[in-house]
């Protein structure tokens, strides 16, 4: 058991209730903004369990977004305001800060389910007669537009749009575009139906 499970009582829900808790929402704070690269707006639940870090990159987190325990947001990575990401969640950006072609953008009001995989780039494997780790990684940008729900344990690979008010149902594989106002299931991920109509 950690010292942060101890202080904030072992809820993955963030709040500042108690002393014990603002202590490790200080701390989580702390941690994620130690790193030169990372700006985090006001009022944000930052649990020091996230493991939070630009890399060659930066990471945006707007105002009342939360970070839950065991997330981790590392790469290149803007998150809007009212968004939460939840336990053990990653968001694996890449690119540096003058080259964002790996970027992870999510909107706002934004809800990531726990155990949910985003990653903004793949390892190439054209060349058979080398070792995949050899070969590099190809990146492409993620965009997750605002008021999108996405289910627990749902992949979202590189390259992929979820348009606004979308819900990705849990354990989806998101391997194309999602239009906006979709319910989209399964693996691959298909529109099941629009939230547009009845």
């Amino acid at each position: 058991m950690s010292l942060w499970t101890i202080l904030d009582g072992g809820t993955t829900l963030l709040q500042r209730k108690t002393l014990g808790q603002r202590i490790g929402l200080w701390f989580g704070y702390w941690l994620a903004t130690r790193h030169r690269n990372v700006t985090i707006g006001p009022n944000c639940l930052i649990s020091p369990e996230a493991r939070i870090c630009p890399r060659q990159g930066r990471i945006t987190i707007g105002a009342d977004t939360q970070i839950a325990p065991g997330a981790a947001v590392q790469g290149n990575v803007c998150i809007g305001h009212h968004a939460s990401v939840q336990a053990n969640t990653s968001l694996i950006g890449y690119g540096e800060i003058d080259n964002p072609s790996g970027q992870i953008q999510i909107g706002n009001y934004v809800r990531i389910a726990p155990y949910v995989f985003i990653i903004a780039g793949n390892h190439r494997f054209e060349d058979t007669t080398r070792p995949i780790h050899e070969q590099g990684m190809t990146f492409a940008p993620v965009t997750v537009q605002d008021d999108v729900w996405i289910g627990a344990h749902v992949v979202v690979v590189a390259g992929v749009t979820i348009g606004q008010g979308s819900v990705i149902g849990a354990g989806s594989v998101v391997t194309r575009d999602i239009p906006p106002y979709s319910i989209a299931v399964g693996s691959p991920a298909k529109v099941v139906r629009s939230r547009l109509t009845s």
